[in-house]
């Protein structure tokens, strides 16, 4: 290779550096930006001198939320949730995804025309709702459990996985006598720890957001998501603010100078995103691998 040409490779990784450091600190900013308006005062947020850095800091907004005990309560619920929900996601998709990636199975193309109807047409939220409400199991987590057992997507990434896998080890595992089970235990489930991975934290992001279906179908308070109970709260701390103000008062005034609806917000985000922040380097090395080789066949 020329000096030319070397310079030429040394330029373009150089380009590219620089757009993804660039990419990066765009995907950064807002997340840093929102953790010091949640950690910066009312009074710097009121004059809008808060940006990358907090001003005058304080966690008054965290402890409006969580004082109370409401906060802890929902997250437990939310943590229940999505733990259990993850793990019935698993189970079902890999009962499902690994028959339908043997081709001995009988009448294997009707059962994937039909899971592939299910991505272009759904019943509708009313028909949903009837469905629960008749099941009987309205203001229960089964509720949230069952109408999102298996995600259509998440079920042929993991059948794509399947079938690339090597048949040899199936067959000499056969002849050995081992059965379907015995297979799936000792030989499928070991090979595929990265796509699992990958699509736990798939599932788990997705029942720890759960918002719309819990407001559908939980009405106890005390069974409610960190998500729908976070909306509340602002709400409420929001409208209590704004009676403060209007009112006036010395109680009104001291309120008024401690928190900002602008600071609970942020509060409340930070709150949101923080347990799934740590999760997901715990599971970073699968996911790249697990989703390249669940999406691509050759």
């Amino acid at each position: 290779m020329s000096s030319s040409q070397s310079l030429r490779v040394r330029l373009g990784y150089g380009l590219v550096y620089v757009f993804l450091a660039m990419l990066a600190v765009t995907t950064v900013f807002p997340f840093v930006h929102v953790l010091a308006t949640s950690m910066s005062s009312s009074r710097a947020l009121l004059s809008g001198e808060v940006f990358l850095w907090p001003k005058e800091t304080t966690f008054i907004s965290f402890s409006n939320l969580i004082d109370d005990g409401q906060l802890l309560h929902a997250m437990k619920n939310t943590l229940v949730i999505t733990v259990f929900g993850t793990l019935i996601n698993i189970v079902a998709t890999i009962i499902a995804a690994y028959p339908l990636s043997r081709k001995r199975l009988k009448g294997r193309g009707v059962i994937l025309m039909l899971i592939t109807f299910t991505m272009l047409f759904g019943g509708g939220i009313i028909p949903n709702y009837i469905l629960i409400k008749t099941l009987g199991i309205m203001n229960t987590y089964w509720a949230l459990w069952l109408p999102g057992l298996l995600s259509t997507y998440n079920f042929f990434v993991m059948k794509t996985f399947f079938e690339n896998l090597p048949t040899e080890l199936e067959e000499s595992a056969a002849m050995d006598g081992a059965n379907d089970l015995v297979i799936i235990a000792r030989i499928i489930l070991p090979l595929s720890m990265p796509i699992i991975a990958a699509l736990t934290l798939f599932y788990a992001v997705s029942w720890w957001n759960s918002y719309m279906n819990v407001l559908m179908y939980i009405s106890s308070s005390g069974k409610l998501s960190l998500m729908v109970k976070l909306l509340q709260m602002i709400e409420t701390t929001s409208q209590s603010l704004l009676n403060s103000s209007t009112t006036g008062g010395t109680e009104g005034a001291t309120m008024q100078n401690l928190v900002t609806p602008e600071g609970i917000r942020a509060a409340a985000i930070i709150i949101s995103v923080t347990p799934i922040l740590c999760v997901y380097p715990f599971l970073q090395k699968y996911f790249v691998k697990g989703v390249l080789i669940g999406s691509i066949k050759g």
